[in-house]
């Protein structure tokens, strides 16, 4: 009897870990993924997922390389922090043979120069800065430059994306240089025309840069060609502007830190993502483009066929996307930690 009471509290015992729940704790931004789709892979794989968010890869940044003992499980960085974390060993090896939809990836997504191999990010969504412009307040024929946001007719009502590269990208692009310069004195420069810009801040924001447009609060400033996109929906009369000296455009990849202890299920949630049918509901929820080429197929035209999402190659091709700078991203950071005191 003793013997069979021995068995049955193992067997148990085993049953209840078997059981255990699974969890993936995933950070992301804030746009970038819906809780009914988080909560349909739960569903269909019995793995939760606690979500929680960040505003800049710096943020997103600092908490993994600080706080290590508080593993997150899948993150979504940006271009050069992808480059970045993978060099300073931040990220895990992907095992893509055990993504079965790796193949919905478009191609010109692919082996970039942040991630020749995709050895450690799965693109997921791409997008641009460029200029948002509130019609109701401005004539938009007259923006065309990231030079305009100078003017000083705009004080207090000019909104500005709280992204060190991205601020100083568009200061560099308007001074005539390439925002991914790593030289001391332009980025100096930079940040000496950032100053004369001061006046007109109403705001830093990268929560949801779409909010203060349709608040009534910005009538002019960067944005995210997505967010712009989610304004318009919202019945914001907000033009989003190509500014002549180029866009900023960038891309947020699926990353596996190297600290996960969930690896595993984080290839299982990306595969999920991956899914044309979840990226396109993705898509849709989110409004910015997908790297998904069978989830971009899937899309109505009205998506599509928008030249805010979707711009044609010679605007891609005038823009600049965003690369690591090594070192002089302290220096970048610094020189905006200084900016914003002056505000």
């Amino acid at each position: 009897m003793i013997f069979f009471k021995i068995f049955f509290f193992i067997t148990y015992s085993i049953s209840l870990a078997n059981k255990e729940e699974k969890i993936i704790r995933f950070y992301n931004w804030s746009e970038y993924v819906s809780s009914e789709v988080l909560n349909q892979f739960t569903k269909e794989t019995g793995i939760k997922v606690i979500c929680s968010t960040y505003s800049s890869n710096e943020s997103m940044y600092s908490k993994i390389k600080i706080y290590k003992k508080e593993s997150y499980d899948l993150i979504v960085p940006s271009t050069y922090f992808i480059e970045k974390m993978s060099k300073e060993g931040m990220l895990k090896k992907i095992d893509k043979t055990k993504l079965t939809q790796f193949r919905n990836i478009d191609i010109n997504f692919l082996n970039k120069s942040f991630d020749p191999k995709n050895n450690f990010s799965i693109p997921y969504i791409w997008g641009a800065t460029g200029i948002g412009v509130n019609t109701d307040f401005i004539n938009p024929n007259r923006i065309n430059s990231w030079a305009n946001l100078w003017d000083q007719k705009y004080r207090k009502k000019l909104l500005l994306i709280d992204d060190a590269r991205e601020i100083f990208q568009m200061a560099l692009l308007k001074l005539g240089c390439s925002g991914n310069t790593s030289d001391p004195k332009l980025i100096k420069m930079a940040y000496e025309e950032l100053k004369k810009i001061v006046p007109n801040i109403m705001a830093f924001n990268s929560d949801n840069p779409a909010n203060p447009f349709i608040q009534g609060e910005a009538e002019i400033g960067m944005i995210w060609n997505g967010s712009a996109s989610i304004a318009r929906r919202f019945g914001v009369p907000i033009e989003f502007i190509w500014p002549k000296e180029g866009g900023i455009f960038w891309m947020d990849s699926l990353a596996i830190p190297s600290t996960s202890k969930n690896v595993n299920e984080s290839l299982r949630l990306i595969d999920f993502l991956l899914r044309p049918d979840i990226a396109e509901k993705i898509i849709k929820k989110i409004g910015y483009p997908t790297a998904n080429f069978a989830a971009k197929k899937l899309l109505p035209k009205r998506i599509t066929n928008n030249k805010i999402l979707y711009p044609d190659k010679e605007i891609i091709n005038n823009g600049e996307w965003q690369k690591d700078v090594g070192k002089a991203n302290i220096l970048y950071e610094n020189y905006f930690q200084k900016l914003k005191s002056v505000r």
